[in-house]
């Protein structure tokens, strides 16, 4: 399975209205190992940059100025996410800004040119409904070092979201389990003697933590107008 971890830096915020993309960044997953693999380029968009995008990514117009246009770059961009799956962070914001450079071109867009796409922002709030879910936010709950974070920058932050994926999604590699796929080798020491695990300690709720817990739901339905998730619906009174 090939992966292409991706972001991209622009002019403002809103392709429709004429902004463009002046970096893009990607790194490569093989099978969700980091291969060594990237592709990282600033391109010219031939028009200003607005103020604040600017205090967001530090790139100006006079560090572009003698870049690319995106017409010099395409080729080697669509040969490296060709038939790829893309990991995009808040996906339609880089998909539609990618697709609106790829038109303006008359080709392709990247429904047509990859495999689909992972928006790791809708992921990572259907795994934890209501926390913070910046690249940032989520460095700091799987804990892994941005310190060196000051700027966005698209491989920078490419990088980064790969290993947030990563942490995200292990164990996931598959949903589904092949019932004619041999058995997986059981662990063993460096002699090849088997290693015994530990039976896994199941530690049951006490009657005070039950009673509490039941408290907890009942507030919550209270506060929500009967309404709780996690409690059966109140049956339909008779009449």
């Amino acid at each position: 399975m090939r992966q292409i971890v991706l972001d991209t830096e622009t002019t403002g915020l809103d392709w429709r209205n004429g902004d463009r993309v002046i970096e893009i960044g990607c790194v490569e997953l093989l099978d969700r190992s980091l291969t060594g693999r990237h592709y990282h380029v600033y391109i010219n968009p031939g028009r200003g940059i607005d103020a604040e995008a600017v205090a967001v990514h530090g790139i100006t117009e006079e560090f572009l100025a003698d870049k690319p246009k995106f017409a010099d770059i395409v080729a080697d961009f669509e040969d490296f996410v060709r038939d790829a799956e893309l990991v995009i962070h808040n996906a339609s914001f880089d998909v539609g800004f990618l697709d609106a450079e790829l038109e303006r071109l008359g080709r392709a867009k990247l429904g047509a040119l990859c495999a689909g796409v992972v928006d790791t922002l809708k992921l990572a709030k259907e795994q934890n409904p209501g926390k913070k879910a910046s690249l940032d936010a989520l460095c700091d709950r799987y804990e892994i070092d941005n310190a060196h974070r000051e700027l966005h920058g698209a491989l920078l932050d490419a990088e980064l979201l790969a290993e947030v994926f990563l942490a995200m999604t292990r164990g996931q590699e598959s949903l589904m389990i092949g019932l004619d796929e041999e058995a997986a080798p059981r662990e063993s020491d460096s002699e090849g003697t088997p290693v015994l695990r530990a039976a896994v300690r199941v530690l049951r709720a006490s009657a005070d933590e039950c009673a509490a817990h039941d408290a907890a739901l009942a507030d919550i339905a209270k506060a929500n107008k009967g309404l709780c998730l996690w409690l059966p619906p109140e049956p339909a009174s008779a009449g």
